[in-house]
């Protein structure tokens, strides 16, 4: 009998993705795709990584803050609200970048980019009565 294929999660993803350079990690469940945002605390200053899936907008990457449909918005989406200046590791490749927020039809067409990498966004939105920031980060 075949053992189900087993993924990374939270802080596991992040150690292994950053040992191997992303050759595990970047690609993840259902062929969704996986960068590490590293943001400063928003009280302690402190860096945080978090594996998040992505979607490419020309030369952008697009985030989801869904926290699964959480009332609340997730505590590194709350750093980079603060601190927009981040660290990201898409694959090998580690480099600065900045974070806003998506408004508008913006949010929108973005919104629906990152609902072909991950179709489940649109089920998580079903579950909370926030509106799910989608963040646009840009090399800097």
């Amino acid at each position: 009998m075949t053992q189900p294929q087993t993924f990374p999660f939270g802080q596991e993803h992040v150690r292994i993705y950053r040992e191997t350079g992303g050759e595990t990690g970047h690609i993840w469940k259902e062929g969704s795709t996986v960068l590490l945002l590293t943001t400063a605390g928003r009280k302690t200053g402190k860096p945080g990584t978090t594996p998040l899936i992505y979607a490419v907008d020309g030369d952008r990457y697009v985030i989801v803050a869904s926290q699964g449909g959480a009332p609340t918005d997730p505590g590194w989406y709350r750093n980079l609200v603060k601190t927009p200046e981040v660290e990201l590791q898409v694959g090998p490749e580690v480099f600065r970048a900045r974070a806003t927020t998506a408004r508008g039809d913006e949010r929108e067409r973005l919104w629906r980019k990152a609902n072909e990498v991950w179709p489940h966004y649109d089920e998580y939105a079903t579950r909370t009565d926030r509106e799910i920031p989608v963040v646009v980060l840009e090399r800097v």
